[in-house]
């Protein structure tokens, strides 16, 4: 064997082993790309099904909305004839009760100072009971 055979057979040895290695490295190359290919075809699989799922959650929660919304609007309305309501009646009979409520004081005073009582502003704060008197013991 001469030099340029052997330098021809290490170059042929070489070129074999890179081959395998190449060979090796684009197998396991396809072996990813098929089970990436599965993950993908997976996921798709699964994730349409749950965007629907939430297309229509979501659809529901707007028309649960919406009725909370005209709730809410339909609320406001009974509050605010309700003040309205509540402004008319202080109004409408506020201004006489009070007129019967002075007129009352007025008689009752009149019928106190009349009666011979006291004054208004001059009973006691608090009212007591009279503790009836001991007799005294007889002498014989």
């Amino acid at each position: 064997m001469s030099g340029g055979e052997v330098a021809g057979l290490l170059v042929a040895v070489f070129w074999a082993i890179l081959v395998s290695f190449l060979a090796v490295a684009l197998v396991r190359l396809a072996q990813t790309l098929r089970a990436a290919t599965k993950l993908v075809t997976d996921v798709t699989e699964h994730a349409v099904p749950l965007l629907g799922e939430a297309s229509r959650t979501v659809k529901s929660a707007q028309a649960q909305l919406d009725r909370v919304e005209t709730i809410a609007s339909d609320v406001q309305d009974v509050a605010a004839n309700a003040s309205a309501l509540s402004g008319t009646v202080a109004s409408t009979f506020g201004g006489p009760l009070v007129k019967v409520a002075a007129f009352g004081y007025g008689v009752r005073q009149a019928l106190r100072r009349r009666g011979g009582g006291p004054p208004a502003g001059s009973e006691p704060a608090v009212r007591t009971i009279p503790v009836p008197r001991r007799r005294s013991p007889r002498k014989d």
